[in-house]
């Protein structure tokens, strides 16, 4: 067989290696080339740690300590307290907007035995207007749960991930801060920072993306003052390493910036790149008909007199969307409807809940259609029709109270001043709202005639005498 030669000057075609990848179970980085060095994790942690020192807002939660060393348990368990209801406001919401609720939160349940003996009605209240209220719910049910134990606050990320509603960076984040425990903590802020220190361009949302960022932020964890540099890094990213305007040149830690570093030497290329953006999930569209049942006392009776009126409030499921709160009677559409399939819907639903009948139990004193507007949760785009009904009961109040039996929906009667003072869902208050300016406005157009009249006879009087 004839012996092949390579042509001299030529090299032979190597094969291209072919580029490792990394599966699930891989215990390495993906999208890194290689972690902190260990001078690069000293320099991070001083320099966010000086910074932090010097720049840190004040804020309500943050309590500095005289001497860690010797702070008492009580001490640190009213931290903790403080650092598990101000992140979990903090989640989903703006830090200006969490001030003030977490000022009222703690004037009225300063400890966690405190909590643990509100109701959670009481609960709801004071968390209406923040919105995502299971997280409201799991701190009731946490408090409830830590206090019957007596055990005093879990002070580990272990013990701590078996409170329910507590994940892994609530977790960190008062194991860290009040109780010195050196564990990381990883929200988007941080993984923005940790993103464009390192050039990560994996999608920021994939799990295992994820894991590797918890990986990256414990080796950057300072040992001697966890909480510290945990905080350090996610008010980093909430007012120096922001999403779409970085103020790269205030940032303590630039010159280890490898996204600052890339796009310096390449101008396509922007820190704001970094991380990789992900494309939000379509919101679906729902439909749903409100319809204000107000019902007139005695006073009502009276033509235009709707002084001592009341109102029907159903509470929603304890499971799912917006679970066990109170609103107005309330019914899902399918699609969009119009008003006469909308009042067909309601009319059911009363009839069904309250044995609300216009033919046999009521009289109808006005019926209008208020208008509609638009209502955004994280995934749902709801379009709400409200109507207002307000109505005589011929039986009286007592009759249509012994009917609100336990059953399928839990239901009350509520008076005007008890309305106002409910902790009502943003949803809940713009339909009222709505029902008020309409009346507002329904109220002078009404009276103008009667004005002009009056005027009319005034007028004419006066030309006669």
């Amino acid at each position: 067989m004839e012996d092949l030669k390579e042509p001299k000057g030529k090299r032979a075609a190597q094969p291209r290696k072919k580029r490792k990848l990394i599966s699930k179970d891989d215990e390495g980085i993906s999208d890194i080339e290689d972690i902190f060095s260990d001078q690069e994790t000293h320099k991070i942690r001083e320099s966010l740690l000086e910074w932090y020192d010097h720049n840190q807002r004040d804020l309500p939660w943050r309590t500095k300590e005289t001497n860690p060393l010797q702070a008492e348990d009580e001490d640190k368990e009213k931290r903790a307290y403080g650092v598990w209801v101000s992140e979990v406001m903090l989640q989903q919401t703006r830090v200006q907007t969490v001030i003030d609720y977490y000022n009222r939160w703690v004037l009225k349940w300063p400890t966690l035995q405190h909590l643990a003996l509100a109701s959670l009605e009481e609960v709801n209240e004071m968390w209406a207007g923040l919105g995502y209220y299971r997280r409201a719910r799991f701190l009731l049910e946490g408090a409830k749960l830590i206090t019957s134990k007596g055990d005093g606050f879990p002070n580990t990320v272990s013990s701590l991930r078996k409170v329910p509603g507590i994940g892994d960076y609530t977790a960190g984040a008062i194991a860290s801060i009040a109780f010195k425990e050196v564990v990381p903590v990883v929200d988007g802020n941080v993984i923005r920072v940790l993103a464009r220190l390192k050039a990560i361009s994996a999608n920021p949302k994939d799990s295992i993306t994820v894991k590797n960022f918890w990986k990256l932020a414990a080796q950057l964890v300072d040992p001697c003052r966890p909480g510290d540099f945990n905080q350090s890094l996610m008010e980093l990213g909430a007012t120096v390493c922001t999403p779409s305007n970085p103020s790269c040149t205030q940032c303590p830690v630039l010159s280890h910036c490898r996204a600052l570093s890339i796009s310096n030497q390449d101008k396509s290329v922007l820190v704001t790149d970094y991380p990789t953006k992900v494309v939000k999930v379509k919101q679906r569209h729902e439909f749903s008909a409100v319809c204000v049942v107000e019902i007139l006392g005695t006073e009502g009776l009276i033509e235009g007199d709707q002084s001592d009126g009341g109102f029907l409030l159903v509470k929603r499921p304890e499971n799912g969307l917006l679970a066990g709160l109170w609103e107005f009677p309330t019914v899902n559409l399918g699609k969009a409807a119009d008003l006469t399939t909308r009042r067909k819907e309601i009319d059911h639903f009363l009839k069904q809940v309250f044995r609300l009948d216009p033919q046999r139990t009521c009289s109808m004193v006005q019926r209008e259609d208020i208008g509609e507007f638009v209502h955004i949760f994280t995934h749902i785009r709801l379009k709400v029709y409200v109507e207002l009904l307000v109505m005589h009961l011929k039986g009286g109040m007592s009759e249509l109270l012994s009917k609100n039996k336990k059953g399928a929906t839990t239901w009350k009667y509520v008076d005007k001043q008890a309305l106002s003072n409910l902790g009502l869902t943003s949803g809940v208050k713009k339909v009222y709202t709505m029902v008020e300016k309409f009346k507002l406005s329904k109220s002078s157009t009404d009276s103008a005639p009667a004005k002009r009249r009056k005027k009319f006879e005034e007028t004419k009087s006066a030309s006669i005498n």
